[in-house]
């Protein structure tokens, strides 16, 4: 958990430098007589396992709100994902709308613009057979009117040829 080369292992260095060469009494680091007690090594110790354990505490808390934070992180990157996919999915389903529509009235315009043909054609089709109906009316009346003409004619030649003519002649006085 903590950094044994920086923070907590100098004091254990001390220590153990400190009992090699003596702490108190004859000599060593300290001198004679005015070496550090025991209770001010404990103390020290204890000072250091305290600041160690706060230090661990920190850490801890800080790895904690970090791990917190990238899965926030990563639950918000989630979302946006499957927000990003929903909206994606949504326009691809208007445009397909869309291009269907599109289709159908394309179609429908198709169709409209075929009928038109057809109403024009079936128009055209009756105006000329009401054409050529009445044309074969007048030539059957011109026909009949010429017949009648010819008829008369021939009526009259034949007439002035032959005279008076007395359908029913009186009976002749003997």
């Amino acid at each position: 958990m903590g950094d044994n080369t920086i923070g907590g292992g100098w004091i254990w260095a001390f220590l153990i430098i400190a009992l090699i060469f003596g702490l108190g009494g004859n000599g060593g680091l300290f001198g004679s007589g005015n070496g550090a007690t025991e209770a001010a090594i404990n103390a020290a110790v204890n000072n250091q396992s305290l600041q160690n354990g706060q230090r661990d505490i920190l850490l801890s808390s800080a790895n904690n709100n970090y791990e917190t934070l990238q899965q926030i992180n990563q639950q918000s990157m989630n979302m946006m994902q499957q927000q990003n996919t929903n909206l994606i999915n949504a326009i691809q389903g208007f445009n397909q709308v869309n291009l269907q529509n599109a289709n159908q009235f394309a179609e429908l315009r198709q169709q409209i613009a075929q009928l038109g043909f057809q109403m024009e054609s079936c128009c055209c089709s009756i105006k000329t057979q009401m054409l050529q109906d009445k044309y074969d009316e007048l030539a059957e009346k011109y026909r009949t009117v010429q017949n009648d003409a010819s008829n008369a004619a021939q009526s009259q030649y034949l007439l002035s040829v032959m005279g008076k003519w007395v359908a029913n002649p009186a009976a002749a006085s003997a």
